[in-house]
């Protein structure tokens, strides 16, 4: 719940060694999966990378919707991916760690399936590309709904180094699965709706202008008008005085 106080949030060294335990599980975490994705790329030339990507309308190429986000075409794109994913997986861990590993499924089968039914047949799809545009996009709309310190802090970071993602679920370049991009990008907006109350909000300080503002809303009862029975008179027009009516005598004829 996100319960406004008089006074300021707690800021103690016990809820600073929490955060910073959560923010280095969450590196961790990216950095582990990272080393996965290394030494998977180190064995691709064993078997047939083709087989184990996402081949758009081919039941054979659904295998690929588990398997491609573990595969990568060269080092280059290994690189790009496994930063964005550091960044991204520690940033969106440390600031929602409920909500992120509740998400994580959703983004990764959303990137799978976005190239499968998007995709051109007989293309082959692979890379986790699709993970750091669901990342990026559960970062930015969860700022957006919850619209606390850390989570609109959180997000102006995610934007900064990664709003160029935007563009990047639309066609621009051969050879880019902007397919994954859009399925992923579409999951964690998602994700960020349903998620979005996975982890409690920070106690919120409360300002004595908000207060005062309170205290100057009028009642819903001052509002409504009253009755005009209720309405005190305050003028009453005093009864004209009886009139006199004056007679004339007859206009007598020359």
């Amino acid at each position: 719940m996100h319960l406004p106080t008089h006074e300021a949030p707690p800021d103690t060294p016990a809820q600073r060694k929490a955060d910073r335990g959560r923010l280095l599980r969450a590196l961790n975490a990216s950095l582990a999966f990272v080393l996965v994705l290394a030494a998977v790329y180190t064995a691709q030339g064993q078997f047939d990378v083709g087989a184990w990507a996402v081949q758009p309308w081919s039941p054979e190429g659904l295998l690929g919707v588990l398997t491609a986000p573990l595969l990568h075409g060269s080092i280059e794109h290994l690189a790009t991916n496994a930063i964005s994913l550091l960044m991204l997986g520690t940033l969106a861990g440390g600031v929602y760690p409920r909500a992120t590993v509740r998400a994580l499924p959703l983004i990764w089968l959303g990137s799978g399936l976005g190239a499968w039914l998007l995709g051109s047949v007989g293309s082959h799809h692979l890379g986790a590309s699709g993970l750091t545009h669901g990342l990026m996009f559960l970062v930015f709309v969860l700022g957006l709904l919850r619209r606390d310190r850390p989570s609109i802090a959180a997000a102006m970071i995610a934007f900064m180094f990664y709003g160029g993602m935007l563009l990047t679920i639309l066609p621009r370049e051969p050879g880019i699965s902007w397919q994954a991009h859009l399925g992923g990008a579409v999951a964690g907006v998602i994700a960020a709706f349903l998620f979005r109350r996975s982890d409690p909000l920070a106690p919120r300080k409360r300002y004595s202008w908000e207060d005062e503002e309170d205290s100057m809303v009028p009642a819903v009862d001052e509002l409504e008008p009253p009755s005009p029975r209720e309405v005190p008179v305050l003028w009453n027009r005093p009864d004209p005085e009886p009139g006199v009516v004056l007679r004339f005598p007859p206009r007598r004829e020359p």
